[in-house]
């Protein structure tokens, strides 16, 4: 089978739940206001690429490779990001909604996450070395045997962190943000 490439090519308000976004590699493209929800992105590959006003809900993502790609703006409901292809795995999240995602076993060493709610998301044995969760909402997010060090929480709000549980090695809170670290004690502070 012939192998497509797309190199600086930008889409702008395109449905791609009307019209199929060919398989292939995507190099340096840009999405602009797309529609793809529930579309088969299955095996595509996108680098350093840009999503801005996207809608990606319930996108299928099953070996797809992210390469530092970066969403804007964009509306990723649901997405299965462990079923990505996970070779030089890189993304980065600005002002999205990632709400019912899943990241399971991905390596996310370094990621950003800018103003963007994460409710509900799975981090279970995710690597978020590094990772930078500015002033995210991480309501109900499960975070177990996660490595998060160096993680910096200092403007997130909304989680709930065992430290028995997950690797917090020099992970940076704020000191409101403590009692977040507490909660599976059954304690009250005050």
């Amino acid at each position: 089978m012939l192998h497509t490439f797309f190199n600086d090519q930008t889409y702008t308000n395109i449905d791609f739940a009307q019209i199929s976004l060919p398989k292939g590699e995507y190099d340096n493209c840009s999405f602009e206001s797309c529609n793809l929800e529930g579309v088969n992105l299955n095996n595509r590959q996108f680098s350093e690429c840009t999503f801005t006003n996207c809608n990606l809900s319930n996108a299928q993502i099953e070996q797809t490779a992210f390469r530092d790609a970066t969403f804007d703006n964009c509306k990723l409901l649901g997405l299965h990001f462990g079923t990505c292809n996970q070779f030089i795995f890189s993304v980065g999240f600005s002002n999205c909604t990632l709400n019912f995602s899943s990241f399971y076993k991905c390596k996310m060493k370094k990621t950003s996450f800018a103003d963007c709610s994460l409710q509900e998301v799975d981090f279970v044995e995710t690597d978020l070395t590094q990772a930078v969760f500015n002033n995210c909402d991480l309501s109900r997010a499960i975070f177990d045997n996660t490595i998060l060090e160096k993680t910096d929480f200092v403007t997130a709000y909304n989680y709930i962190i065992n430290p028995a549980n997950n690797r917090i090695k020099k992970t940076i809170f704020a000191t409101a943000g403590l009692a977040n670290l507490l909660t599976n004690y059954d304690i009250v502070i005050v």
